[in-house]
């Protein structure tokens, strides 16, 4: 082999090795340029899945704040409730109980004055008006008598303590004689009516 053609086969390698370099340069080039692109999305990727958490944390804590404000106020509400209900039964009946005050006041003016009235008709007068007095009172409060004599006998407002014959033809099947009065209270039945009937 002759000195040039030596030379030019090592010119050769030595522009193959240059070559690959450049190659190698350029490969290194591009994957540093995908690793910084891969880098920069990874970047953006996890700022956005921060963000994302971030406006999530804040509504979750909206929400629990509303919540825990709500539960607070229906266990308020609770509480207010059951203490009006108590309240309620307790005193349900004070208001009655004051106004049948002025009857008992009656009552005993009429008890302590019958030690000294001898006429039964003056005694008798007193009591029908404390009665009549009395009836206004419940009358007011919804209560109301209930009308049986001589009305068709009816399961619904009455109950039959016994039977007798009918002293006349026309109240067979009636009540003939009320034992124990019954009551309405606001047209809800409070006590029904003890009854004869006719047969």
């Amino acid at each position: 082999m002759s000195s040039k053609d030596h030379t030019e086969e090592m010119d050769q390698k030595a522009t193959a090795e240059n070559a690959q370099d450049t190659a190698s340069q350029e490969n290194i080039s591009i994957d540093d340029q995908e690793n910084a692109h891969t880098d920069v999305n990874d970047e953006g990727e996890v700022s956005e899945v921060d963000n994302t958490l971030t406006e999530l944390q804040e509504k979750y804590d909206t929400v629990n704040d509303k919540f825990l404000r709500l539960y607070s106020e229906f266990e308020n509400f609770r509480r207010r409730t059951a203490k009006e209900k108590l309240d309620a039964l307790i005193n349900g009946g004070a208001d009655i109980a004051k106004e049948l005050l002025p009857v008992l006041d009656d009552f005993d003016r009429a008890v302590a004055s019958n030690e000294n009235i001898e006429d039964p008709e003056t005694l008798k007068e007193g009591f029908v008006l404390i009665h009549n007095k009395l009836i206004k009172v419940l009358q007011s409060k919804g209560l109301k008598s209930m009308d049986s004599l001589e009305q068709p006998f009816d399961t619904e407002y009455h109950d039959a303590i016994t039977n007798i014959p009918a002293p006349t033809e026309d109240l067979k099947g009636k009540v003939v004689d009320v034992a124990e009065k019954g009551y309405f209270y606001n047209d809800t039945i409070l006590r029904h009516a003890k009854v004869i009937v006719g047969q």
